[in-house]
């Protein structure tokens, strides 16, 4: 601490250049958390997907059905703890960018197979009873200022045209932050009874829920060996590989925010390294002096290194303190179009020790310089 009066001196000498280079390294921690978000909340399904949870599809395609006659046959599989199965809905409420999951559900099994996602039971029941009720995540409901009673109209792009009605009946919402709040249960037999006849008898997909995470992928196996040689063949995952397979239809997510990530740092090393080297330059016959009057290499390193620190040290806490700010507002006006966007702290932690790293990496090659030169060489430029 005792030479952080000399460091500040040295910081400040030339204003401008420090606001641009402490705003690089805002503008990269920004961009870096906002990425991390991003890949958090596509890949949020796989890792937090229940262990003792299956999804069975159809083996050609998703968009293929599977006959409902399957899960009697699925709960006979030893251990099987119960089933229950979804359809994609796709409906559109008043404008195609007001886009949220639908899914036509079976009332009697969704809360036992999905347990983190919670409604009251005084909502649950009113819904049962009401063949055009409909359960709404809490943060779709907010976007939408829906309230309970509300009757909701939905245009149907899939199941024939016209618009299908629907009454608010309660609200679910996620015992942890990355649940997904978003989607919009319809009752079963109400989709039944609208649906062409050619299509009724039949399910999305399942959902099977197993008596232990050990038991998954033999149930798994014994479930497509099953239906075998079938018209309808099928194809058992865990949740986290399904969610996994569904994140891959968007294209290698992981690898292009990770080599967008790379370019901005690297990018963000040649300018705050060659901002240190023209300092450095600048500094040359003060640094010799140092020398001079006994301020060892290793003081002299030290300056430089310290001052690129206090350079990414402000401007990756800058940066990360508008993604804290920014993100819920980018959450807001994507509508939904994103998965919920949470800035963890481990992705707060990781960036800060970026931009250390960063920092020490564009100071290290001009103070090797500044602590392997000779003071009389550099007395002479001045």
């Amino acid at each position: 601490m005792k030479f952080s009066g000399l460091i500040f001196a040295n910081l400040f000498r030339k204003k401008i250049r420090l606001l641009l280079t402490i705003g690089s390294f805002a503008v990269a921690l920004f961009l870096f958390s906002f990425l991390a978000v991003v890949r958090d909340a596509f890949s949020r399904g796989a890792d937090i997907a229940s262990a003792d949870r299956l999804f069975v599809i159809n083996r050609t395609s998703i968009i293929n059905t599977v006959p409902l006659s399957y899960r009697d046959k699925m709960l006979r599989i030893p251990g099987v703890k119960m089933v229950t199965h979804d359809n994609w809905f796709g409906g559109i409420y008043q404008d195609e960018k007001n886009f949220f999951p639908q899914f036509v559900i079976d009332p009697e099994n969704q809360r036992q197979v999905f347990p983190e996602l919670i409604v009251s039971d005084e909502e649950w029941q009113n819904f049962l009873k009401d063949r055009q009720g409909a359960i709404v995540g809490v943060r779709t409901a907010e976007r939408f200022a829906w309230k309970i009673g509300d009757r909701v109209p939905l245009k149907s792009t899939i199941w024939g045209a016209g618009s299908w009605e629907f009454n608010i009946d309660g609200f679910y919402h996620g015992k942890r932050p990355q649940d997904d709040e978003t989607q919009f249960w319809m009752q079963w037999d109400y989709f039944q009874e609208h649906i062409p006849d050619a299509l009724k008898g039949q399910a999305g997909w399942y959902i099977v829920r197993v008596d232990t995470p050990d038991d998954a992928v033999r149930v798994a196996k014994s479930i497509d060996a099953e239906f075998a040689n079938s018209p309808n063949e099928t194809k058992t995952e865990t949740e986290s590989a399904f969610a996994a397979s569904w994140v891959k239809q968007f294209g290698n997510i992981r690898l292009l925010i990770l080599s967008i990530g790379m370019v901005v740092f690297f990018t963000l090393l040649l300018v705050t390294g060659n901002t240190m080297a023209i300092s450095v330059r600048e500094r040359t016959s003060e640094l010799a002096v140092f020398k001079a009057i006994g301020f060892s290499d290793r003081k002299v390193l030290f300056f430089v290194l310290a001052e690129s620190l206090v350079i990414a040290i402000v401007g990756g806490l800058l940066g990360l303190l508008l993604a804290v700010l920014a993100i819920p507002v980018l959450a807001n006006a994507l509508n939904g179009m994103l998965p919920q966007l949470v800035l963890a702290p481990s992705v707060f932690a990781l960036g800060f020790l970026t931009a250390l790293a960063v920092g020490l990496a564009s100071g290290l090659l001009p103070g090797l310089g500044a602590m392997r030169l000779q003071i009389v060489s550099a007395l002479r430029r001045v």
